[in-house]
């Protein structure tokens, strides 16, 4: 089961140990979920779509895909 994140900080803490982040924007609505998997758990978060771009400015993961578009960007370390 998936385990919902409320606070940014935390999730960005989170994002450091993940494999991979997703962003999925919803269809309806204002609404995006960025998932962060990590090796035993899939941490979410829901965010607005106006502040997306700058969760994921934040995010440590070392690949970001968005899931909609099917842009991938790769992070080097």
């Amino acid at each position: 089961m998936p385990v919902e994140i409320k606070d940014w900080n935390e999730f960005v803490e989170i994002s450091s140990r993940a494999l991979e982040c997703r962003v999925k924007y919803a269809r309806k609505g204002n609404v995006a979920k960025i998932k962060a998997r990590t090796r035993r758990v899939l941490y979410t978060i829901k965010v607005e779509k106006d502040k997306v771009e700058e969760l994921v400015k934040e995010l440590k993961c070392p690949r970001i895909v968005f899931i909609d578009t099917g842009e991938v960007r790769e992070v080097k370390k």
